[in-house]
């Protein structure tokens, strides 16, 4: 895929993005022919909006950092992704 660069100085680029940007989508033509159609991608999300985005929303109880039932963490080290533990 190539990634072209609009200079703010082009006019009718620039128009094109302000209204893929308004919610529209805009369909290039050649000779009155549909060739593209051009739609707004979804924005990255920043790394700045990735860290705390449940704060308030999840709830880790005291018990999850409790040893695990011998049980329990048997499976855990004798199951399928570690089979045999460190043996």
């Amino acid at each position: 895929m190539k990634t072209v660069n609009v200079r703010d100085d082009d006019p009718t680029l620039s128009a094109l993005l302000r209204d893929l940007d308004a919610g529209e989508e805009v369909v290039l033509a050649r000779d009155g022919l549909p060739v593209a159609r051009l739609v707004r991608l979804p924005r990255p999300m920043s790394r700045k909006g990735l860290y705390g985005f449940a704060k308030d929303q999840v709830t880790v109880p005291d018990s999850f950092f409790d040893p695990l039932p011998e049980e329990e963490l048997r499976a855990w080290e004798d199951g399928p992704i570690f089979p045999g533990g460190d043996k």
